[in-house]
């Protein structure tokens, strides 16, 4: 209701107080920093926690990349090209130090043998002198129709001091080498020559049957069956312990070598190895390996780092390469547009419709036997993989090539490279640093899918990729399961990695998502 009495031409003066002193004001100053652009985003996609996470994991697979052949035995790793004995170190199983005895990555495997092969494990600890047979589970007796009793035994092995011992032929200084580093370590390397039924079988040290079977004397020690003859030029002090060999008459002893040749021509020695210690001896190292060993002996962990890396490098380079060729192209598209837009779009349509399993294999057949696989491989990626950026900077070209600010420039006299490169481009950025980004990842699984299908042939000694590696554990996944277990991990990580971290980086540098966290 109106108030007729009042008159705002006429309030007095004491119905007047200041509202600005000290104890009423509320405001606060602005005290936050100027942040710019890229800050922004890094805060922004720090807020996502599942995409840093998946960035943490990328760099530690970058850095397993990076550094990983360099924890690898170069020794070891040089020989993979010329050793021809590797091949006897094939399968052994992931091992770390500190799990010994853990029966978890120490190196051991659970296997079900009969007795023959029990026997065979027996024999091979007391010849040798290491530890095999760690734990027997259990053991089942069965009984055929013919009421002959076998006996099965579940026991856990390790699988490195299991390795089979073998014959090899060596040259007289070859044969006076391992003598002498014998003496020098005490470590046996060569043992006895043996008279067996058993044919492949160089394990068997002891009386046998033809198949195989142990025969025990009274007290059911094995029986040696060594040959009995000096003629092997065998002068180390290191031998069996109960070799009757003797300084006074040394071809009381048994022997050690199979002599071949002649004087003039010169002999050569076919010996019979510890597997375990002539690894030593040839490598500097007792075996133990963090991945095991694949079919060709090759250490699983370093060929890994070194495929991982090659996978890295080959996929950054392909994103690059794309990256230059496709900024340039969509943004001639984008900014010009018209006809140059329609003739050039075209030809993108056109090599856009050409296979890339095609391109490969033709690169694969008609230029890789010119400059090599890895720059023909480089090429297919690279013959049709900057579309995908050309359109994705040709979309945001047309997007802000009529802004203000790039309308302003061009009334300036910009010229237009300048407007390009320095106007529309930067405000682009966030779209196209995700595109490269995301390249990365679909390039290594292509690139692993073509060698893991055999379309490309990246395996070799000095060189292998994780689809090469996957290829070659697919055949033994059911009795080593570790060949195939690291690299499909490892692919896995990064795969789903790169997802989380690309859709992080794709919200964070998305201006219309700032501010809805």
């Amino acid at each position: 209701m109106e108030n007729k009495d009042f008159n705002l031409e006429n309030i007095p003066a004491d119905q007047f107080q200041f509202a600005n002193t000290a104890e009423n004001l509320h405001d606060k100053k602005l005290k936050t920093k100027q942040m710019s652009y890229f800050q922004d985003v890094f805060n922004r996609f720090a807020k996502n926690k599942s995409s840093v996470v998946a960035a943490v994991i990328i760099i530690v697979l970058l850095i397993f990349a990076i550094v990983g052949p360099l924890f690898g035995n170069k020794a070891y790793v040089d020989s993979y090209r010329t050793d021809t004995m590797l091949v006897n170190y094939q399968y052994l199983k992931p091992r770390l130090p500190f799990m010994e005895g853990t029966g978890i990555w120490d190196g051991s495997t659970v296997l079900e043998v009969s007795e023959n092969r029990y026997d065979v494990y027996r024999g091979m600890e007391e010849e040798i002198g290491h530890p095999i047979i760690q734990e027997v589970i259990s053991t089942t007796t069965t009984t055929n129709v013919f009421n002959e009793t076998s006996t099965l035994y579940k026991i856990r092995i390790d699988s490195y001091t299991a390795l089979d011992t073998f014959l090899l032929t060596l040259t007289a200084d070859q044969y006076l080498e391992i003598q002498k580093w014998q003496d020098e370590t005490g470590i046996q390397v060569i043992l006895p020559r043996v008279k067996t039924d058993v044919v492949g079988n160089n394990n068997i040290w002891y009386q046998s049957d033809r198949k195989g079977n142990a025969k025990f004397d009274a007290d059911g020690n094995f029986i040696p069956s060594y040959y009995t003859s000096g003629y092997d030029d065998y002068t180390s002090k290191v031998r069996l312990e109960n070799d009757p060999w003797t300084e006074e008459d040394p071809s009381a002893g048994w022997r050690y070598a199979q002599r071949t040749g002649t004087a003039e021509s010169g002999y050569n020695y076919v010996v019979r190895l510890s597997a375990y210690n002539y690894f030593i001896y040839r490598y500097g190292f007792e075996p133990c390996f963090a991945f095991g060993t694949d079919a060709r002996g090759f250490d699983i962990f370093s060929r890994l780092a070194n495929g991982a890396r090659f996978s890295f490098m080959l996929a950054i380079t392909v994103s690059l390469i794309n990256l230059l060729i496709g900024a340039i192209y969509g943004a001639i598209e984008g900014y010009y547009g018209g006809v140059v837009d329609i003739v050039m779009e075209r030809i993108s349509d056109i090599l856009a419709g050409v296979p890339f399993t095609v391109v490969t294999v033709l690169f694969s057949l008609h230029l890789a036997s010119k400059i090599g696989m890895v720059p023909s491989l480089l090429f297919a990626f690279v013959s049709t993989g900057w579309i995908g950026m050309a359109s994705r900077v040709r979309m945001q070209f047309y997007r802000f090539k009529n802004r203000e600010y790039v309308l302003a420039a061009r009334t300036l006299g910009a010229s237009d490279a300048r407007i390009m490169f320095k106007h529309i481009f930067p405000n682009s950025l966030g779209t196209i640093i995700t595109g490269s980004v995301l390249v990365i990842p679909g390039v290594i699984f292509s690139e692993t899918s073509l060698s893991y299908l055999g379309i490309i042939n990246l395996d070799s000694a000095s060189v292998t990729s994780i689809g090469a590696m996957l290829s070659a554990g697919q055949s033994c996944m059911t009795t080593a399961p570790h060949v195939v277990f690291f690299p499909a991990l490892f692919i896995s990580l990064l795969m789903i990695s790169f997802n989380l971290f690309g859709n992080g980086l794709r919200d964070a540098f998305n201006p219309s998502t700032r501010g809805v966290e």
